[in-house]
């Protein structure tokens, strides 16, 4: 019998956030900087190779053949100053002497003369370099500049704005042919989305209407007080039955619409929201014997308040659902940190494992339970706070609480 093969594992997660900034931005090593230095240092390179071409050709220019230019055969009578050679203006030098200081002072003006050549080619160089560097990156920001407006359009997509175009001008390059694939892209996903929205609609009025009507029905029948017992009972659990179902629906079309981006966005206050999730929570809390305490500080988003509701809803439902069944706490607490709103959700519990943790934001996944049947949910809470919480462009933490119980953090950007 042929072994079983392990399953696959998950990749490692990173250990950095790509959303997180640049501590230097402009040491990023953008396209435009690499092109820039690439253009500059081609530049650079050539000058240099064109400099020591010059320079070797002038000095061999200047010290052609070993032999002095001319020699003095006779100088009587003659008086030679100078105040570069001062050693030709020595009267007390013989004829071989005299040739002799004259060809060391020609020596010395050549060098000096290559020496001049050099270091004012240089600076010369050293200017040109510069000017060659702006020169590059001005360039390489005009070729790159469409790639700017495809990155501006992309993020304006992310945005949830799907009806935002490229529609990229110029010649039919290879730039041209990206934006227009990509245009094609955003309307082929424009038309999917729109798709699945009506979709959702449909599907929560097809499935919403037969389970209202069911459970019209059945409070119909358990209203007859001369129904039998057994009916009553078979009534009941039907009731309860349906109204799971109703709870499975609308959480699942809750979470279907809360994956995609927020549209229609308005200042939202997270204590007030938190505020009315506790009201809605508060019989259930004391009927379970758990205290629910925090204090609750404005922190105003931009978003969705009936989804954002959701977010508390769920976490102070299942912060409270998921006690200890005496003495137990749950803490909501509201405010702004480091220019983002926190809505944090604290209670004691069972003690959660922290393998346990990322499993709990899939859907129908509960801590130890069954996936079916509990009546504490539908095991859609977490994954449908996760859900929300993207789509306003933040994010959600759990961790263990020490002595059990969990703690929620929800971050969304002001």
């Amino acid at each position: 019998m042929a072994a079983t093969p392990a399953p696959p594992t998950a990749p490692p997660k990173p250990t950095w956030d790509p959303r997180s900034p640049t501590p230097l931005p402009w040491l990023r090593p953008t396209i435009r900087i690499r092109l820039t230095l690439l253009y500059g240092g081609m530049f650079l390179i050539a000058g240099i190779l064109l400099l020591s071409i010059i320079y070797l050709l002038a000095a061999q220019a200047l010290r052609t053949g070993s032999q002095p230019l001319f020699k003095i055969v006779d100088f009587d009578g003659l008086k030679v100053s100078s105040n570069d050679c001062p050693g030709v203006a020595n009267g007390n030098l013989s004829l071989t002497e005299f040739n002799a200081a004259i060809s060391e002072c020609i020596d010395h003006q050549r060098q000096v003369a290559l020496d001049n050549l050099l270091s004012r080619s240089l600076l010369a160089l050293l200017g040109l370099a510069v000017i060659a560097f702006a020169f590059g990156y001005a360039m390489a920001g005009r070729v790159l500049s469409p790639l700017g407006r495809i990155t501006r359009t992309a993020r304006a997509v992310a945005g949830s704005d799907l009806s935002r175009r490229i529609e990229l001008d110029g010649p039919d390059d290879e730039l041209k042919e990206l934006a227009d694939t990509f245009d094609d892209m955003l309307e082929r996903l424009q038309r999917a989305f729109t798709a699945q929205q009506r979709f959702v609609g449909n599907a929560s009025h097809e499935l919403r209407t037969p389970l209202a009507i069911n459970r019209t029905l059945l409070e119909v029948h358990l209203s007859d007080p001369q129904a039998p017992v057994e009916l009553q009972q078979l009534g009941k659990t039907l009731l309860a039955t349906n109204e799971r179902s109703e709870q499975l629906v609308e959480g699942l079309l809750l979470l279907a619409r809360s994956d995609n981006q927020i549209v229609e966005r308005g200042p939202v206050d997270l204590a007030e929201v938190a505020g009315q999730a506790i009201d809605q929570v508060a019989g259930e809390a004391e009927s379970r014997h758990v205290t629910i305490r925090g204090a609750r500080r404005s922190a105003v988003v931009q978003g969705n308040g009936v989804l954002l509701e959701r977010i508390a809803l769920n976490l102070v439902q299942n912060a409270v659902r998921y006690n200890v069944p005496e003495d137990g706490w749950v803490e909501v607490t509201t405010e702004v940190q480091h220019g983002q709103a926190v809505l944090v959700v604290s209670n004691t519990g069972p003690v959660v494992p922290a393998y346990e943790i990322e499993n709990l934001f899939e859907p129908f996944r509960r801590l130890r339970t069954e996936r079916t049947g509990s009546d504490k949910g539908v095991g859609l809470g977490l994954s449908i706070v996760r859900s929300v919480a993207r789509a306003h462009g933040g994010h959600i933490y759990a961790q263990p609480r020490e002595g059990g119980g969990l703690v929620m953090r929800v971050t969304l950007p002001i």
